[in-house]
């Protein structure tokens, strides 16, 4: 079974099992089991770095405990040898889900324990291509797949005598915003099946980092149960997770934009789906002015950035004999991207009216696998056309589990 939770957009939920579904059907899940003994008497058989190593590339939100927050985080180093293994230490979620991989490969699941130790790649796992000459050095890239929970490196482990060796940084880096849209809630794989990191792995070379939480509202307010809006929360380090208020209470740390090795080029904003709900007391008014003041943060925070404002399409109703997209703060959006622009910010807007259909949005109202795909998809070639961007992915899987076709084609 998948581990992963589906609850409402509410944040004060719980780790459950669940399935993923395919047109209703239940898809079979068969993850592998990494985790291993204690290296215990045979630590001596083990290089061991810890959780600081410079030669190890944190990916997205983490803080100075080595603890993962929002939406896709990742680690990605290099290494010699045929043996890699990961101790997370006690601020793992149990059984989170993560994807790993070897060089370009594809994607491997695992569910992580607390307080373990995850052996990934071995002579005999799949997650090694054996072709490849082992002396050669390659390339360990893992992900979280949730948005709510999250990993704590404690140590990385090779073969003993094996070296660890810095992935040097892409040239190019995206900051994702956002809320359940953004970070995938309900998708196959949810963050990592999510249109913000499609985008980001999709272009290729690009560093990327995905600050989004379900149930979250752009205006400062407490929106199913997240007790802080992206105006507050996002300058901050951690998300609004259970998790994070049992660790900072109400105090998180503020993140040092300042440390990310290389600028921000480009900033997606897509948030207010939230906002735009009877069930949260933010007012159209309200939305529109946190949002004015919201934009030049961010420019302040990544002065080089360009920054896209999307276009939120809202769900799909009946009407008469079709459907009908209700999309939401269309008018909002649209006045903050023009007068933002008129005042000189980088700023442009993106229209996501008619990407969507009826059949890709799933019965969480949020986007099925295929509707992530399409978002990215179109919001890839507009930032290939508006910006010049090169699509520079050349063929390794980018959304894992999405090989679907029919092999009876005379019916």
């Amino acid at each position: 079974m998948k581990v992963f939770s589906l609850c409402a957009l509410v944040s004060l939920c719980t780790l459950t099992a669940a399935t993923i579904y395919e047109n209703g059907r239940e898809r079979p899940t068969r993850f592998i089991d990494t985790k291993i003994a204690s290296l215990g008497s045979n630590a001596t058989a083990w290089s061991t770095y810890g959780p600081n190593a410079t030669e190890l590339s944190y990916k997205g939100r983490w803080d100075s405990q080595h603890i993962s927050w929002w939406a896709a985080p990742g680690l990605k180093f290099a290494f010699t040898g045929e043996n890699v293994a990961i101790t997370f230490g006690p601020h793992t979620t149990n059984t989170v889900l993560v994807a790993y991989r070897v060089a370009g490969l594809d994607w491997q699941l695992s569910n992580i324990t607390t307080n373990a130790t995850h052996q990934f790649v071995s002579p005999s796992n799949p997650g090694l291509n054996a072709t490849l000459p082992s002396q050669l050095p390659l390339t360990f890239e893992l992900r979280v797949t949730n948005w709510a929970y999250g990993v704590q490196i404690s140590a990385v482990h090779l073969a003993k005598n094996e070296k660890l060796i810095k992935v040097p940084e892409f040239s190019r880096r995206i900051e994702f915003i956002g809320d359940s849209l953004q970070s995938g809630y309900g998708a196959t794989y949810e963050a990592f099946s999510g249109f913000g990191y499609t985008v980001g792995a999709g272009l290729g070379e690009t560093e990327f980092s995905v600050t989004a939480y379900p149930g979250i509202c752009l205006h400062d307010a407490n929106c199913w149960g997240n007790p802080r809006g992206q105006t507050y929360q996002f300058f901050h380090t951690s998300d609004t997770s259970p998790r994070a208020l049992a660790l900072y209470n109400s105090t998180p740390p503020l993140y040092p934009f300042a440390s990310q090795p290389t600028p921000t080029d480009l900033v997606i904003i897509n948030i207010g789906t939230n906002d735009n709900n009877t069930a949260n007391p933010v007012r159209g008014d309200s939305y529109y002015r946190s949002y004015l003041s919201f934009v030049p943060r961010v420019h302040e925070t990544f002065p080089d950035a360009e920054i896209v404002l999307m276009g939120l399409w809202g769900n799909f109703v009946r009407q008469g004999n079709t459907w009908v997209q209700q999309a939401k703060f269309i008018d909002e959006v649209e006045r903050v991207a023009r007068e933002l622009g008129e005042q000189g910010f980088p700023v442009s807007y993106f229209d996501t009216k008619g990407i969507l259909q009826h059949g890709d949005i799933g019965p969480t109202f949020h986007p099925t696998d295929a509707g992530h795909i399409k978002v990215a998809s179109h919001l890839m070639r507009y930032i290939n056309i508006k910006f010049g961007w090169e699509l520079k992915a050349t063929g390794p899987e980018v959304q894992h589990e999405t090989l679907y076709w029919n092999d009876q084609v005379n019916y």
